[in-house]
């Protein structure tokens, strides 16, 4: 599957910004989403994700109630509003596509294909 992530962009401190990600090559309905994200220095980390029938969504703690995580399977994509952003939610996000036989959903080999990334920026 092909991802193609974007929203990114610079914000203020307690600002809103809305992430896509837009899948291609496999039926997308199939199988779950993830975003993940990577600060300069730091492991690539979980953030939200969101089974492939949209009804169960899983969150880091850190994004617990400024972050939600949505799917449109009629267009083939998957956002991340983020509400509420601080300083230290600065990275780049990644969109990835969940591997259908693995039951997690919180590490990186859960999923199989990832998307460019975009970057986050929230100033302070």
């Amino acid at each position: 599957v092909q991802l193609q992530a974007s929203g990114g962009g610079l914000v203020q401190a307690g600002g809103s910004l809305r992430l896509s990600c837009a899948a291609s090559g496999r039926t997308f309905d199939n199988y779950g989403m993830g975003w993940f994200r990577q600060a300069p220095g730091k492991e690539r980390e979980f953030t939200a994700a969101i089974a492939e029938n949209g009804v169960h969504t899983w969150y880091a703690d850190f994004v617990k109630g400024r972050f939600t995580i949505s799917r449109d399977n009629a267009k083939n994509t998957v956002h991340l509003q983020m509400n509420m952003l601080k300083p230290e939610d600065t990275a780049v996000y990644y969109c990835a596509a969940h591997v259908r036989s693995s039951t997690g959903y919180y590490y990186t080999y859960d999923y199989d294909s990832w998307g460019q990334g975009t970057q986050v920026t929230v100033s302070s």
